[in-house]
Formats: structure tokens, C-alpha cells, sequence
């Protein structure tokens, strides 16, 4: 289209017609576009014009498809400091009280005006600065769940995963929270208590659980005291209760300890590690010192992460829907499914609760098949916690 000639015509070659410099360019290039179409590549002449402007200025590299390396703009024409300013406001929102995306915007608008600029940067419209607040709060729950929101900002921000348990006691969990269920306090005033449970890892066995008005750093010890020493049978406790009775293997157990023969069936389990949070409870000196007494290697989870003990968390809200709903009293896991004149009804004492939870877990629990405890040589079959330990 250029010369009239291909690069390596021979000399003295003559153009096709077509082609000849003696036609206008733009001729030339409908010649080549009608050409290009006969031999299969449909192409318009202006097509053609705008290859050739290309190949003028850059050469054949101007020919070159550059949509691979073109670089766009992320947030479109959002001016970067309007980018950052909303960055700080959903920064802000993280510990706050959960508010709307109107709020978020104007607190964007004053983080400018307040900026070293002093607001000179370009807001874009209403439309627009929804799209990037969209944009820049996916997966943040910042105009949503407060302690979802919070979970996810606070979460350990390295690749995390579960920790792999094969024994009993090798890695346990520990945690309490408040128990949906009104219980007649000693002053004979109804009221809440939270419930403190650690859990087996590999045999999901509830070594043992403790009703407190409120936790403190004493009943954490307790706690681990109960889960090393055998749960003896109290009156009243059927015989089928009994470890001699259970699937457990108690006649070598008795060899070791001697107390098991008036054992219920519940394991007795020496933890070797101990997860929990940061609880002021388990930060305590008191339980840190009964960990290093027991020579127990307690590993506190990030803060805000509750997935790392997943275990302890599912199980205390396995109770609620396993034993504590079947009580008098029960209130719900909300204010939304709580129910009238709960108070009136006739509530167990906390130390009658204590009884009904110590035996729920020998007769009910540790006897109740796990989805979560599966052989890989029968993967068909799910076990129970006294089964899988023993």
C-alpha cells in the first residue's frame, strides 16, 4: 500500500494496478481490505488505514495485539486519595458500632477535607463512590456483622491450619460461654452461669464441663483438675454408667489406677497441649501455673480467631442443642428467641444443673456417634468418643 511493491519484489517489477502509487492511498487500502476478505479475513478498509497508521509510527511492533499489556486503572478514574480516604473510614469501622455505607461516605468526605490537601482532590459522584465502597469492603462484613467483621479483621493473617491430633490428650481445647438456660442461683434470684468445657481433640471426649455464675481463674483449674482424675459414679447413677459396663478398655486402666474401679464411663485424659484464647480466666497465674505444674504446653490462639478452636466451639453449641433446650428455663441462643415468664418456671439449682450436665456427658455424649470420628480403614462407620479412645 506503501510502495506500490512487497519488500522483496525483484527490480524492475511493475505493480498491480491496485496498487499503483499513481492511485490515492485510501484506494490502495480498500484494494487491500476487498483482498484480505477474498482470501478469508474479513477486514474493513478502515481496518486496514488504522494497521497502517500503526505500522508508520512504530514499526511492526505497531502491528502487535497490545490488550494483553494494557494496563487499566483498578478503581477507574477514582482519584488515588479518594482511595485511601475510604480505606481509613472502613479501617475505622472495624471496632465500631456496625453503621450503613451513608456513613461511610461522609466520613470519607471529612477524612479529605481534614487531609494534608486540605480537600483538593476530586470527588467522584454519589454512583461512583458506592461502586468502590462495594469494591473495597467485599469480604469485610463492615456494613454487616460486627463480630464477623471484627473475626475477620483481627484473624491471623499468615496461612493457618488444623492442627492434627492421632492420641488422646495430644492437643485439647478449652473455652466457656454463657449457658441459654435460667438457673436458681444460691440467693434464690434467676440468672444465667457460663459453662467451662475442654475438649479431646482426636477422641472428642468432654474430659469435663463446670457451671460457674462466672468464670473466673480458679474454675479453669478445677477444670483441668477434673480432667485428670477418673469421674466416680454418684448416687443415684445407674450401673450402666459404669466403665466396667462401657466399651472402654477398664480392666488395663485398672491396672494403672486404682480409683477406676468406681469410674464412670468417661476416659481419663492427661492433655498434652492445651488451646485456648485470651480469656483473662486462662491468662490467669493461677491456671498458667497448674498448666506448668502438669507440664502442659498451653498455646493461646490469635486474637479474634475463634476457627482455630473450632472444636470447644461446636461442642459448648452442641450442648444447647443437645441437653440444655430439653431443660426448664431455656432462653434461647438471642434475645429474639427468648420466651415469656421464664422465670416463673421451676428452675434446677446450679449445683442439681452441675449433677444433670456430669451425667448427660457420661450417658449421653460420650456414647453418642461422631460424624468426626471416622477410621480411614472404614470410612463408612462413625464412632463414638468412648469407642474411638478405645
Amino acid at each position: 500500500m506503501l510502495h506500490g511493491l512487497p519488500p522483496d519484489a525483484a527490480p524492475g517489477t511493475e505493480p498491480k494496478p491496485q496498487y499503483a502509487l499513481s492511485r490515492s492511498l485510501t484506494a490502495r487500502e480498500r484494494a487491500k481490505a476487498a483482498e484480505l476478505s477474498a482470501a478469508g479475513h474479513k477486514v474493513t478498509a478502515g481496518t486496514v488505514a488504522n494497521r497502517r497508521r500503526r505500522y508508520e509510527k512504530d514499526g511492526v511492533m505497531g502491528l502487535a495485539d497490545h490488550r494483553p499489556v494494557r494496563k487499566t486503572p483498578r478503581y477507574g478514574t477514582v482519584d488515588d486519595a479518594v482511595v485511601a480516604a475510604m480505606r481509613q473510614a472502613i479501617k475505622e469501622a472495624t471496632d465500631a458500632s456496625t453503621r450503613t455505607g451513608t456513613f461511610l461516605l461522609w466520613r470519607t468526605e471529612q477524612i479529605l477535607k481534614a487531609g494534608e490537601d486540605g480537600g483538593e482532590a476530586k470527588l467522584p459522584s454519589r454512583r461512583t463512590l458506592y461502586r468502590l465502597l462495594n469494591k473495597l469492603t467485599t469480604g469485610t462484613h463492615t456494613t454487616g456483622s460486627a463480630t464477623t467483621r471484627r473475626s475477620r479483621a483481627h484473624g491471623a493473617a499468615a496461612p493457618f491450619g488444623e492442627l492434627s491430633a492421632f492420641a488422646p490428650g495430644e492437643v485439647m481445647q478449652i473455652d466457656s460461654t454463657p449457658l441459654d438456660v435460667l438457673v436458681r442461683l444460691d440467693d434464690g434470684v434467676a440468672g444465667k452461669v457460663e459453662l467451662t468445657g475442654m475438649v479431646d481433640v482426636a477422641t472428642r471426649t468432654v474430659t469435663a464441663a463446670v457451671l460457674r455464675p462466672t468464670t473466673k481463674a480458679v474454675d479453669a483449674s478445677v477444670l483441668l483438675a477434673r480432667t485428670v482424675t477418673p469421674e466416680l459414679m454418684r448416687p443415684g447413677w445407674v450401673d450402666a454408667l459404669r466403665m466396667s459396663r462401657s466399651v472402654l478398655p477398664h480392666r488395663r486402666l485398672l491396672s494403672l489406677d486404682e480409683r477406676l474401679e468406681h469410674a464412670a464411663a468417661r476416659p481419663v485424659i492427661v492433655p498434652e497441649m492445651i488451646v485456648c484464647d485470651h480469656g483473662n480466666a486462662f491468662m490467669s497465674r493461677n491456671f498458667l501455673a497448674s498448666c506448668r505444674f502438669l507440664q502442659i504446653d498451653l498455646q493461646p490462639a490469635h486474637k479474634g480467631s475463634p476457627f482455630e478452636k473450632g472444636h470447644i466451639e461446636k461442642t459448648l453449641g452442641s450442648v444447647g442443642t443437645l441437653f440444655t433446650q430439653f431443660l426448664p428455663g431455656f432462653t434461647g441462643r438471642s434475645t429474639e428467641h427468648r420466651g415469656r415468664n421464664l422465670d416463673k418456671e421451676p428452675l434446677w439449682s446450679l449445683l442439681e444443673l452441675q449433677e444433670l450436665l456430669d451425667e448427660w456427658i457420661v450417658a449421653q455424649w460420650q456414647n453418642r456417634p461422631h460424624d468426626g470420628l471416622r477410621d480411614p480403614a472404614i470410612p463408612g462407620r462413625s464412632f463414638t468418643p468412648n469407642e474411638k479412645y478405645a
